[in-house]
């Protein structure tokens, strides 16, 4: 019965954000154990991941009701540490944000900060991962382990190989992804294209992150520019995707 429990968290996922009108979502991810009393490193992330959640539901859409659809509304794998602190931000805001989350054995439990109607919980990572991807407009990637890697490269294979549209990426702490990947390494051993490397930008505040997502390409007015086509509203066709 595997095959139905599949269909079963992909529908009542869909059928939830499409009730909630989600139009597109900013993915925010990075690390659950990202404490606000951790120490001054963690205290800064965390409070770099509220800001950040604060400014793009401000200025992203996620407050403006049209036709009762909400733009670029954050999004999160909706457990503690980073994630925790964007959708505290999002909800600073008066915004309403949603977290996606996972049934682990530890570390991952909702956090207090998502929109009631918008707290869903998955079994499966492949299906909440695709959930995160299908209304995903703009993706910001702060300090994380293997989680955060995983959904990142991800991502960027879904946009390298075109099973995804082209969204913007921006990887937060320029110093702590320079020493964790070494991007170029990979691109001088021919490993991925040179032009692979301007599949993303680093920040190193919150409101740099912003304006690079808009910079290369986040719409602000997505409602105003596709109108109000239900093919457009559902995002593109998820089943394209693996």
């Amino acid at each position: 019965m595997r095959g139905a429990r599949f269909m079963m968290e992909y529908a009542k996922a869909e059928q939830r954000l499409r009730a909630q009108k989600i139009l597109s979502t900013i993915v925010v991810f990075g690390s659950a154990r990202i404490r606000e009393d951790g120490n001054e490193w963690q205290a800064r992330t965390y409070a770099a991941a509220r800001e950040f959640g604060r400014i793009a539901s401000q200025l992203g859409g996620a407050l403006a009701d049209t036709d009762g659809w909400r733009s670029n509304v954050i999004a999160t794998g909706g457990g503690p540490g980073v994630m925790e602190a964007a959708n505290r931000g999002a909800r600073d805001a008066g915004a309403v944000t949603i977290g996606l989350n996972i049934a682990l054995p530890h570390e991952q439990a909702p956090n207090p900060y998502i929109t009631p109607d918008l707290c869903l919980q998955f079994h499966y990572f492949a299906m909440r991962k695709m959930h995160l991807a299908m209304r995903a407009r703009g993706l910001v990637i702060f300090p994380g382990g293997f989680g955060t890697l995983d959904e990142l490269f991800e991502l960027l294979t879904l946009n390298q190989t075109g099973k995804a549209p082209k969204l913007p990426v921006v990887l937060y702490d320029s110093a702590f992804w320079s020493k964790i990947v070494n991007f170029e390494a990979l691109a001088e051993a021919g490993m991925i294209a040179r032009s692979d490397l301007d599949r993303f930008a680093m920040a190193d505040d919150p409101e740099q992150a912003w304006k690079l997502l808009v910079e290369h390409g986040l719409s602000t007015d997505e409602h105003a520019e596709n109108g109000a086509d239900i093919a457009v509203l559902s995002g593109w066709d998820a089943s394209d995707m693996y």
